[in-house]
């Protein structure tokens, strides 16, 4: 895997099943925010995207407003892209409109996979899909919800990450782990 910080983060902290709503916020706008780009690239930023998103909280990422988007787009420390900035304000709003519903973020990500993480048995990293029906269909219902960079692909990331699905190879010493 070559970069420490990524090795560290494979062997202590992807698919290993998250339950925490806001840690899985954080996961899925970390996620948006890496379209495009390797995700060591906003590993090596995540604290930095933690300070200049006010931790994660999207009660007060939901009121970000011009001056907030401007001052993010002149931090150095995060990807300054507009597209992904807005993203991440109207999917805060988006999930405390959930909250609001009565829809739990957690609880509701969890039905999908029936409470328990998908298990795969994966040889080669050729075999791993970059998304699937499942990704398909809960990245349209997100989007119907109004989230917006939750695609297909980053969805299963997300799915990946968070331990929705165990993709880790069967080789791996993780996969019988989590």
């Amino acid at each position: 895997m070559g970069d420490e910080i990524y090795t560290r983060y494979h062997d202590e902290e992807w698919g290993v099943p998250l339950q925490d709503s806001g840690r899985l916020f954080e996961a899925l706008l970390l996620d948006g925010a890496q379209a495009g780009l390797s995700w060591v690239t906003i590993l090596k930023r995540r604290n930095e995207y933690r300070e200049a998103f006010d931790n994660m909280s999207p009660e007060i990422i939901a009121r970000y407003g011009n001056a907030d988007i401007e001052r993010l787009m002149a931090d150095h420390r995060i990807i300054r892209n507009r597209m992904k900035i807005e993203s991440a304000i109207k999917n805060a709003r988006a999930y405390l409109a959930m909250r609001d519903q009565g829809h739990d973020f957690s609880a509701w990500l969890w039905e999908w996979v029936d409470g328990k993480p998908i298990v795969n048995h994966y040889k080669t990293m050729g075999e791993i899909p970059t998304f699937t029906p499942l990704s398909v269909q809960i990245s349209k219902i997100l989007k119907k919800r109004g989230f917006t960079f939750v695609g297909p692909t980053i969805i299963y990331a997300f799915m990946q990450a968070s331990g929705f699905v165990n993709d880790h190879l069967v080789s791996c010493f993780r996969h019988d782990l989590v």
